[in-house]
């Protein structure tokens, strides 16, 4: 009884936290431009989402509620953010596609809630994958990421993340599917699995797009090291060495055999091509230091009349805008939501698949976004999930954060078990 009833008041408790937040930053927006109506629209539309997500999350089924609040708790946060960039206009295709992805982040829990049912519809998430991949390669124009529709763009490869998610999640049952040619042992789920890192590959430098190249090396390493561990207790010295000097020689082919655009971000220097390359780092590295760790107020900020200031160096304009400790307060959130999974650890093997997947995604991209804009690495262009303006990587984030509510709450019934019921 205790615990049914500290279950009921953790919600109430966390949604009463989230509207006090987005009451602190929106009476921070009425300070800066006053009492307008455009004010007063973006409070209600943010505060009306918070409520309405606060009764949704009342009817669907969630033994965790960390997930969905932390969810509730940046998209608004996110959508005061792209609301107030240099001007006060109402941000309302991205607060859209926010309640988007928390729908859908709903509709991939009840998917992949139970581990036996998910697995065994993986020839499914095969199909999606190379549908994807097509799509990508005939519809999308000349060597181009976006397929065009007139009303709306469309990024496949933003959907490509979730699938390869759960194409690298795997369980001990599958591991135990040994096959044997030519006297070698192996798994064939692990084979499809390389093989489909491999048409990334392919594809990312057919688009001559990389920059989503270290997301998805990141996701497959992280599912075939969870694969090894199923099966083996200790990793030998030599295999450790093997996988090192692999390591290295792939490091060192990828940095030789780069295209030669990717050279040249790799071995420019951004002060000396202020207005050429390096354009972008330098005006998101200045507008950091003009912000300082308090900002320059919301709408205050000059960074937004450069290019990609709302997706690709958003981390730069809040921090000009916000400061710096704001900024670095949002990461931090954004990063709590794969972190949420140590509150409740997975109970399958397939759920902590899924749920490092997902964490390797999060971390690689706000890495290659935050430290690109920096000029700590080679600018990237990657987004920041929920903060970065951009439909497809909203609703492909709200996917992925469906996955990590799975892992949290669980449905372990087997299908012969439901069939028995």
């Amino acid at each position: 009884m205790a615990e049914n009833t500290t279950k009921s008041l953790s919600h109430p408790f966390l949604m009463l936290l989230i509207l006090i937040a987005h009451a602190a930053m929106m009476l921070l927006v009425l300070l800066t431009f006053g009492l307008k109506a455009e004010v007063l629209r973006l409070a209600c539309f943010v505060l009306a989402f918070d409520f309405i997500g606060s009764i949704v999350l009342q009817i669907v089924h969630r033994e965790a509620c960390t997930v969905d609040s932390v969810l509730l708790l940046v998209i608004g946060m996110s959508t005061i953010y792209q609301s107030c960039f240099g001007e006060l206009e109402f941000a309302l295709r991205h607060y859209l596609f926010g309640i988007g992805a928390f729908l859908i982040c709903q509709l991939s829990y009840l998917l992949v809630r139970n581990p036996y049912r998910a697995e065994k519809l993986k020839p499914l998430w095969y199909i999606l994958f190379f549908g994807l991949v097509g799509a990508i390669f005939f519809l999308t124009g000349e060597r181009g990421i976006w397929i065009d529709l007139g009303f709306i763009t469309i990024q496949p490869s933003e959907f490509v993340k979730p699938v390869f998610v759960l194409i690298a999640a795997s369980s001990i049952r599958t591991q135990l599917h040994k096959r044997e040619l030519f006297g070698l042992h192996f798994v064939p789920d692990n084979l499809m699995l390389i093989f489909c890192t491999a048409v990334i590959a392919g594809l990312q430098w057919w688009c001559r797009d990389l920059g989503s190249l270290p997301t998805f090396v990141a996701v497959a390493g992280c599912g075939l090291l969870l694969r090894f561990r199923y099966l083996r207790e200790k990793m030998s010295v030599r295999l450790i060495i093997f996988l090192g000097a692999c390591a290295v020689a792939a490091a060192i082919a990828a940095w030789t055999l780069a295209p030669a655009y990717v050279q040249e971000r790799l071995h420019s220097d951004i002060w000396s091509d202020m207005s050429g390359t390096g354009y972008q780092q330098v005006k998101a590295l200045t507008a950091i230091a003009e912000g300082g760790w308090f900002g320059k107020g919301a709408g205050n900020g000059s960074l937004v009349h450069v290019a990609a200031s709302r997706t690709d160096i958003v981390f730069a304009t809040i921090s000009e805008e916000w400061g710096l400790f704001t900024a670095l307060m949002t990461v931090i959130l954004v990063l709590f939501l794969p972190a949420a999974i140590l509150t409740v650890p997975p109970r399958s093997y397939y759920h902590s698949g899924l749920a490092l997947g997902v964490a390797a995604v999060f971390m690689v991209q706000m890495t290659l976004n935050i430290f690109g804009s920096c000029n700590l690495i080679p600018f990237t262009g990657v987004t920041i999930p929920f903060i970065s303006q951009g439909g497809s990587s909203m609703l492909s984030s709200g996917i992925l954060a469906g996955f990590l509510k799975a892992a949290q709450a669980p449905v372990l019934t087997s299908p012969c078990a439901e069939r028995r019921g």
